[in-house]
């Protein structure tokens, strides 16, 4: 078994090869937060990259609670106005016999406070992270859950409708369903708190709208954290009950990643941590593997029988055939190579390179104090939020035909995403009017 052999789905779709396109925001929506020709240059080009399934940046499923301001947004009083671009980006997406699957979400209390002062969660916890503005949110009511149910099962009938090949519900990295999941922001103690049973409710309750609109043929993914890496907050305990739920609720395919804004572990980042004294330290046995969940996908494999995604911190293809002989995995997750490099993994899997290129490990502010070591909390998240803007920007040049800017300084990407963010969220604020 290596990354080149096919696998075949529970709900009978078969991959051509092991590998994925891992879920990256584009934030090269409009003003209206509508699919443009930048999503279709881009996924045209992913799609001839070699990867197996293309999974979409998080396509939201109510505009007034966006990760940013240049996400999808797919709602029914809209949704006919990009009704041909999402069309022509499925159809871009799935060529080259590649299977397109598109990734929904909602921010939940992640949605800045420039988007939304007044953002919906389980409850009234504040995000708080240096350098970043997160209104206080409003509690969901019952009302407000049936609402997001509703939503999340009308953007999957529109992702089959126009053509994309499969769902990912995002339920990780602290966005809305993984909110709910997370004793420490779900703090209910109604039907949708208390026990992982309740707190899972919201999830299973999608997947089932889903299930009931798609049919038993259509793949339905869910992306899960192994924990939010915080004590106290979401375990790896938690997370292997709550795949053992997915299990019977008929999921084709689970996605393991880690971590939160406060604890951004899905980035590698082992330093960066806004509640330092809570935070989980990983063993150095741990660390030295190349995928950075991979001992809890060799736990959880034990306890369910769905096909596993591991994203994060694969870069070999020794690495990855050695997961996936091991059957720790089924499937391999790539991200922010595909950013710099988009073709690369035809390559991979050609034998003609044995390793992805890993530029985030060159990709600091300066040294010493200015580094993701630095002894300073802002200085961690400054360089941790410019690593992002610099994979940011490689996406946007892609959406406009432009080749990636390798060369591109860390610092230099961050002011510019930045001042890319106030334009658009100018130009969202004008929309709104």
């Amino acid at each position: 078994m290596t990354i080149g052999s096919n696998f075949k789905l529970p709900c009978g779709v078969t991959l051509k090869n092991r590998l994925c396109k891992a879920a990256m925001t584009e934030g090269i929506a409009d003003s209206n937060n509508f699919a443009t020709q930048r999503h279709i240059n881009l996924y045209k080009k992913w799609a001839s990259g070699g990867a197996g399934i293309l999974l979409s940046g998080n396509v939201q499923v109510d505009k007034r609670y966006l990760e940013g301001p240049g996400n999808v947004a797919i709602e029914k009083e809209t949704y006919l106005d990009q009704i041909d671009n999402l069309r022509k980006w499925a159809e871009v997406g799935t060529r080259n016999n590649t299977q397109f699957w598109m990734q929904i979400s909602h921010a939940g209390r992640q949605t800045p406070g420039a988007i939304n002062p007044n953002p919906l969660s389980p409850s009234s916890v504040q995000l708080k992270i240096p350098g970043a503005n997160y209104g206080i949110p409003t509690p969901m009511s019952v009302d407000d859950i049936e609402d997001v149910i509703q939503r999340f099962v009308f953007v999957a009938k529109i992702a089959k409708e126009t053509g994309f090949t499969g769902i990912q519900l995002h339920s990780a990295h602290g966005y809305l369903l993984s909110q709910f999941l997370s004793p420490d922001i779900n703090l209910r103690d109604d039907e949708w708190g208390g026990s992982i049973r309740n707190r899972s409710r919201l999830m299973l309750r999608i997947i089932e709208g889903c299930r009931a609109e798609l049919g038993n043929d259509f793949p339905i993914a869910v992306k899960l954290n192994s924990a939010d890496f915080q004590k106290g907050g979401f375990s790896d305990l938690d997370s292997i009950k709550v795949a053992k739920l997915l299990d019977d609720a008929g999921v084709d395919v689970i996605e393991i990643s880690g971590g939160t804004y406060e604890q951004p572990r899905l980035l590698g980042l082992d330093d960066v941590s806004v509640n330092k004294e809570r935070s989980e330290i990983r063993k150095p046995s741990t660390i030295a593997r190349e995928a950075y969940f991979l001992n809890y996908a060799e736990k959880i494999q034990k306890a369910i029988n769905i096909p596993l995604m591991v994203t994060g911190g694969f870069r070999t293809s020794a690495g990855m055939n050695a997961a996936l002989n091991a059957k720790a995995c089924d499937l391999i997750g790539v991200g922010r190579p595909l950013c710099a490099e988009p073709l690369v993994l035809n390559d991979l899997l050609a034998g003609s390179i044995q390793e992805l290129p890993s530029y985030e490990k060159s990709l600091q502010i300066g040294k010493w104090w200015l580094s993701p070591h630095s002894p300073f909390l802002i200085i961690q998240a400054l360089n941790a939020f410019s690593q992002q803007a610099w994979f940011y920007i490689q996406i946007k040049r892609m959406g406009d035909n432009l080749a990636p800017n390798l060369k591109l300084p860390i610092f230099k990407a961050y002011k510019e995403n930045k001042k890319l963010e106030k334009v658009m969220i100018k130009e969202l604020s004008e929309a709104y009017l």
